[in-house]
């Protein structure tokens, strides 16, 4: 039977499931550059590519599996899928924090992908057991657990990670498995059997959304955007570590704090000022204020030689928030109501695209560029975000683009109810429940197309 809506303990746990997952992510970034070394004996340059493919293997996985998990979903139940994504990450955690050689962290890291992907799976749940007027208020408690987990999960990581590179993986396995008994014991399913539809690999193909707007030009214009902009934001969570090391030599919990507080100032950007920026100057105004700061901030970086500096180029850096949310308004009122679930599956298509090519881009540049004496001309660890700086200014000038060619300062929407977009924390991808029946057989409500 469904779930009454009113249960806290169920929601709670749910939540907790989205918010272990942003947390194992966060607790690794400050201490993988010690363990990649401790495993590699190579330098810091070297761990920093070694750290790009395991963020490629990682996001691979969520971008196949996410479309597969949310219907396999569909068939079971959401409570099996949950359950045995818990189950996954806790083996993650141990194989990585008892890792003996390099292979080990790669096996973690892909069964953390797969793992991982089930979050769409979760966000799924909070559909079934919410009415729907009151929907969007719990849609923000999933972007809430996004960020404290970004917020959390860095200083935990930096803090355990005085004590050994190992520690943030045991805690991480703890907390996970700790979430299994939990919702084992108070996790009731929420999909009822006869609204259960048939796995098909059809409908679990991640590229079927992209293809489903192509008839729609100013969408596949802003969508272009958006993926330049996501492609350049992955320069942080993947280089960003590595790049403290090399220019500032920051210890893990220097790392920890200072990416907390990177989070909690994207956080505020998003869950307070976005609000009152858009009703002060507009969605379009807005996208390009977030995407000024992001390459200010971006270019800044690159060449910081002071924590003074760092310090202040985060915080210009966390307003980046702002545009997000902000595009992907402009970009729903260009969709019709019933096709909003295609829109979110192609949005978040792109975002795991740029999470699958993003490290990679950005960890060659480092290694590239910290190979040559610090004294040279070659020496420029920063590479990666002037980069990433230069890719944000291409995005905004082909927003402004998009903006005049299709006057989406005048344009009426198209789409007749507002609605609420979530954006993950860099490096990790939202997927918010949609109501989109496209397939007859389809007889449940959210569709979940995108990792």
């Amino acid at each position: 039977m469904p779930v009454s809506p009113q249960s806290r303990l169920t929601l709670a746990c749910i939540l907790l499931t989205i918010l272990l997952d942003m947390l194992g992510y966060g607790i690794v970034l400050p201490v993988l550059p010690e363990l990649i070394e401790s495993l590699t004996g190579g330098s810091v340059a070297q761990a920093a590519v070694i750290g790009g493919w395991l963020v490629f293997s990682y996001s691979l996985m969520q971008f196949i599996f996410g479309p597969v998990l949310g219907n396999l979903s569909d068939r079971f139940g959401r409570r099996p899928i949950i359950l045995i994504s818990l189950i996954g990450l806790t083996l993650d955690y141990l194989i990585m924090g008892f890792a003996p050689v390099l292979a080990f962290l790669f096996i973690g890291r892909i069964l953390a992908g797969i793992s991982g992907a089930a979050v769409a799976t979760a966000t799924a749940y909070i559909a079934d057991i919410t009415p729907p007027e009151k929907r969007a208020q719990r849609f923000g408690l999933i972007g809430a657990a996004f960020g404290l987990g970004f917020i959390i999960g860095p200083v935990i990581g930096g803090l355990l990670g005085e004590l050994g590179p190992r520690w943030p993986f045991y805690a991480a396995a703890f907390l996970a498995f700790s979430n299994f008994v939990f919702g084992l014991i108070v996790l009731p399913e929420s999909l009822a059997k006869e609204k259960r539809r048939p796995f098909r690999w059809r409908r679990a193909n991640p590229f079927g959304a992209l293809l489903a707007l192509s008839h729609n030009p100013v969408v596949l214009w802003l969508l272009a955007a958006l993926g330049l902009f996501t492609l350049a934001s992955q320069a942080f969570p993947t280089v960003w570590n590595f790049f403290t090391i090399e220019v500032l030599d920051f210890s893990s919990g220097q790392i920890g704090l200072a990416l907390g507080a990177f989070g909690l100032g994207f956080a505020i950007s998003q869950a307070l000022l976005i609000g009152p920026v858009i009703k002060r100057v507009g969605e379009w105004a807005t996208v390009l204020i977030g995407m000024l700061a992001a390459s200010i901030a971006m270019l800044g970086t690159a060449f910081i030689h002071t924590q003074f500096g760092l310090y202040g180029f985060l915080m210009v850096g966390s307003l980046a928030g702002l545009a997000g949310p902000a595009i992907n308004s402009l970009m729903s009122r260009q969709v019709a109501d019933d096709a909003q679930g295609e829109l979110q599956g192609a949005i978040n298509a792109t975002n795991s695209l740029t999470a699958i090519i993003g490290p990679l881009l950005a960890t060659q540049l480092f290694n590239a560029f910290t190979q040559a004496p610090k004294d040279s001309a070659g020496y420029f660890p920063g590479a990666p975000f002037l980069g990433a700086g230069i890719l944000v200014a291409v995005a905004a000038v082909l927003f402004v683009y998009a903006a005049k060619r299709f006057d989406l300062m005048h344009r009426p929407r198209i789409s007749k109810k507002e609605h609420h977009h979530d954006i993950g924390q860099p490096g990790q991808q939202v997927t918010p429940p949609h109501e989109s029946n496209t397939d007859e057989d389809d007889t449940r409500g959210p569709y979940m197309g995108g990792t």
